[in-house]
């Protein structure tokens, strides 16, 4: 494909790399004190869960990350963590765009209700659709230059 300055495979893999800093800008500013220690995004995310219009919202809330908020509290932050880290470097790069379309899948579902939340969500659903659809690991990654994939 022939567009101006880089190739095609160089575009996707921008695209990707923005996708991960995006994703470590997400990691770096949650108060990762407040999430691990205090809890305070899962009792947020608790809040919003128990007034959500969707029964299998709340009940799937209920049954999966209310038994256990610290295990999800964890998950959550370092899920951010290694996405970014995985994009940006390109290892495991579909896994980690597959990975990173649930978790935004999964919070554009929680807060259906929140405009300001969901342009974010769905841009970086879109993106990791492209990357993952474009194989947006041909070029500028550990995966390239290791051979997988």
């Amino acid at each position: 494909m022939r567009t101006i300055w880089l190739t095609g495979a160089e575009w996707t893999a921008v695209l990707r790399i923005g996708l991960g800093l995006w994703w470590l800008e997400s990691w770096r500013h949650k108060d990762r004190k407040g999430w691990l220690e205090r809890g305070t995004g899962i009792t947020w995310a608790a809040g919003v869960a128990a007034r959500h219009r969707w029964q299998a919202v709340r009940t799937g809330f209920d049954k999966v990350v209310a038994p256990r908020p610290k295990a999800m509290a964890y998950v959550v932050v370092h899920a951010e963590l290694a996405l970014g880290l995985g994009l940006i470097s390109g290892f495991l790069t579909p896994v980690a765009l597959v990975g990173g379309l649930l978790l935004n899948l999964l919070y554009l579902v929680l807060m259906i209700h929140d405009w300001a939340e969901q342009g974010q969500n769905a841009m970086m659903a879109l993106i990791s659709l492209v990357s993952l659809f474009a194989m947006s690991w041909q070029v500028w990654s550990l995966d390239h230059a290791i051979g997988l994939f």
